[in-house]
């Protein structure tokens, strides 16, 4: 008989709006009872918030949403207004997010926003989170071959993830982070894909000791599982010591396929719970790579550290169940949204993604 599924996975993206149903599909058949969406932004959409929002209006028990951040108004000079940031942080917990994702230190974002995060800019709105605690999903940094044009990956390189002299170095997205953490010590946060530490256990440690409130996420990356197989002792008396402080997740995406998806949540659960050695199964997703890359170990964790690992400290941090959306104020913020975005773009309000999404959370 199979098991009623029960993981929460903290980390997915959601393309579309009409994309909840493939996100749901997947997490049925692997297992997973509630996912958790984290949202982008880009110059080009703002954010990807209003499909997130559509989502949890149709979807409501089965979603978390951690909603991006506006900078419209930074981008456009002043002409396009919008919320400070921290008013930012008030407007998304009232509408029902659960928690905010932040993408400003990966390399790409954080040259085409170009602003520290340890500077003025975030200031206030760091104090805000903090005070609010309300949960961060920060992504910062990427892998290390990223900066070196020999390794970095065709796939990366073709998504513009390949880092020359123009980007921030991975060294110094670590500090400004460090930066905001010591001022604001109360800050909830999960950094995904392992804070990109996987191939220094002694640094995460570290950081983990130094921030009581800092958690990491397991989205692969695929270099992590290498990268932590090459010594399944030490990887697997990290996960047992630091148990209460790792997040379940995936980086599942609406778009891939249903085997693609189950492939990719399987391979993260299969490395949690078993001692098994394996490559990659066959239909995985390209971002995961070719199976001939690599053998993977298992680390075989105890089945509380599982638990905790795989459910429960996501729970504690973002609640046990999805808050509710509040359906009126997310069709009036999709509308703003979707003025922003005709400002930035040109595209009509009424045509562009987050105008869209408006209609649909229509009375």
């Amino acid at each position: 008989m199979k098991s009623k599924p029960w993981r929460v996975d903290a980390h997915v993206h959601l393309g579309e709006s009409d994309g909840a149903g493939r996100l749901l599909e997947v997490a049925k058949a692997a297992g997973v009872a509630r996912l958790g969406i984290v949202c982008v932004f880009d110059r080009g959409i703002v954010n990807a918030n209003p499909a997130a929002w559509v989502a949890k209006a149709e979807h409501g028990k089965h979603f978390y949403v951690f909603g991006a951040l506006d900078h419209s108004e930074y981008w456009s000079g002043g002409k396009v207004k919008t919320p400070p940031l921290a008013e930012q942080v008030d407007l998304l917990r009232a509408l029902g997010c659960d928690g905010i994702k932040m993408l400003e230190n990966k390399p790409a974002t954080r040259k085409q926003l170009d602003l520290p995060v340890d500077g003025p800019y975030f200031a206030p709105y760091f104090a805000r989170v903090e005070e609010s605690g309300f949960p961060v999903l920060w992504h910062v940094a990427d892998p290390e071959e990223f900066w070196d044009p020999a390794l970095t990956p065709k796939w990366a390189q073709a998504r513009g993830w390949g880092y020359d002299g123009t980007f921030a170095r991975k060294e110094q997205l670590y500090v400004e982070v460090e930066r905001v953490l010591a001022r604001h010590p109360l800050l909830k946060v999960i950094f995904a894909h392992f804070f990109f530490l996987s191939a220094d256990l002694p640094r995460a440690a570290a950081l983990l000791e130094r921030f009581p409130n800092v958690h990491l996420d397991l989205a692969p990356g695929i270099e992590m599982l290498y990268n932590m197989s090459k010594n399944v002792e030490a990887a697997r008396a990290f996960f047992i010591k630091y148990a209460g402080r790792i997040v379940f997740g995936t980086d599942l995406f609406s778009g891939h396929t249903l085997s693609e998806g189950t492939a990719r949540v399987g391979l993260v659960t299969r490395w949690l719970e078993t001692a098994d050695e394996f490559r990659l199964p066959p239909g995985t997703d390209f971002l995961l790579g070719p199976p001939e890359d690599g053998i993977m170990r298992g680390l075989h964790l105890p089945a509380e550290a599982v638990a905790q690992i795989c459910r429960g400290n996501y729970e504690r941090l973002a609640g046990q169940t999805p808050r509710r959306l509040d359906r009126e104020l997310a069709r009036r913020e999709c509308e703003r949204l979707a003025k922003a975005v005709e400002a930035l773009t040109g595209q009509k309000a009424a045509e562009n993604h987050a105008g869209k999404a408006a209609a649909k959370l229509a009375p």
